[in-house]
């Protein structure tokens, strides 16, 4: 219950869900060049969606698109292409082919840093995945904050699908994790060393990029996302909010997808360390299992003691789950199941663990690194 209570009240209000971006804050008179990088690896279901919301930008600058096509056998250059209908909108769209995977890269990285070497000189990089829908006012919102505030990265943790009901568990929870782990307001003070970013949507200002090595520092980083924020903000500000109108396409029907995302890079979060994984299981379990036993041990005994301890613990972990709830549109209900998605996310964790010793580690698409 303590542990809770310090969460709740010290953790850098990591449970607020206030960092916010401006989706209606456009500066007409400061336009600067923008380049979106689109690493693209079996993406023709959201491809074409991805990027026809971005053809459909409000943005007054200079702004162009690169698709790489990470060798991909399902048709995704094509659906990249289909998405532009003018003339104007092809000659804004360029699609180029990913040479084959080079040592000592991810494909990810790979394929964006083939991206950039694309895209010439401009201020800002938008480095977006091929399944994130952008509203109109995305990239104007982005470059008035990178611009008003010095910024050199600007990242959105897009509102992730929510519809079946191991998104509604597990999706959620997911937000609330990162939250926990990387505190947005935290990371948002330029006083503080913590940095993270969300993959989905960043811009990233050129000159501090180039400034820190370029995208080649960080090309075996399978956590890319905040391996490219730690590289960045001892150069410059960073800021890392949510949003609940720019979202991500890509849907979690059942336990699987959901389990093959969090296997990928849980151990990796942890270094492959495996006395980190013996602390986060002693911890999960501390957080997320001991309110509810307690709980129904104090039930179980008459004990009012034990009731008032358990019953205090959980309610408290559920209320600092309210608002992400909000942000999700779900009913309130879903708060007291968070021990429960505690629970799959720790067991996902040891399977991470599991693949990584297995040489399977970081598995994505045909590709994985080992041990």
């Amino acid at each position: 219950m303590l542990i809770w209570l310090y969460l709740c009240l010290f953790h850098g209000k990591f449970w607020y869900c206030d960092q916010r971006l401006n989706v209606n804050s456009v500066n007409k008179k400061n336009t600067p060049s923008v380049v979106a990088v689109i690493p693209a690896r079996d993406e023709a279901e959201t491809i074409a969606m991805t990027v026809r919301s971005l053809l459909d930008q409000n943005y007054a600058g200079s702004f162009s698109i690169i698709v790489v096509d990470d060798n991909s056998t399902d048709g995704t250059a094509d659906g990249a292409r289909s998405a532009a209908i003018t003339n104007a909108e092809k000659a804004k769209v360029k699609v180029i082919d990913g040479l084959p995977l080079k040592d000592g890269w991810v494909g990810k990285m790979w394929a964006v840093s083939q991206g950039i070497d694309a895209a010439g000189s401009p201020d800002y990089l938008l480095l977006t995945d091929a399944d994130i829908e952008h509203v109109p006012s995305s990239l104007s919102s982005l470059v008035a904050k990178a611009e008003a505030d010095k910024l050199g990265l600007v990242s959105l943790m897009v509102k992730l699908r929510c519809q079946s009901f191991w998104e509604k568990l597990l999706i959620p929870a997911f937000i609330y994790f990162f939250q926990k782990l990387y505190p947005f307001p935290r990371v948002n003070a330029p006083d503080q060393q913590i940095a993270a970013a969300a993959g989905g949507c960043m811009l990233v200002r050129s000159e501090a990029l180039q400034a820190n090595g370029g995208i080649e520092k960080i090309k075996d980083k399978v956590i890319d996302d905040c391996a490219l924020a730690r590289l960045i903000k001892p150069y410059r500000p960073i800021w890392l909010g949510l949003s609940a109108d720019v979202r991500s396409l890509r849907a979690y029907d059942h336990l699987q997808p959901i389990w093959r995302m969090v296997t990928r890079t849980a151990y990796v979060q942890l270094n492959h360390q495996i006395l980190r994984l013996f602390g986060t299981v002693i911890g999960m379990g501390l957080l997320y299992a001991v309110p509810i036993i307690t709980l129904g041990l104090g039930i179980f005994a008459g004990n009012e003691v034990l009731i008032a301890l358990g019953g205090m613990a959980w309610l408290i972990m559920s209320w600092t789950f309210l608002p992400t709830l909000d942000l999700y549109d779900l009913n309130v209900v879903w708060a007291l199941f968070l021990p429960l998605a505690g629970f799959f996310y720790l067991v996902m964790t040891i399977d991470s663990a599991r693949a990584h010793y297995a040489g399977r580690g970081g598995a994505w698409k045909g590709r994985t690194y080992g041990s």
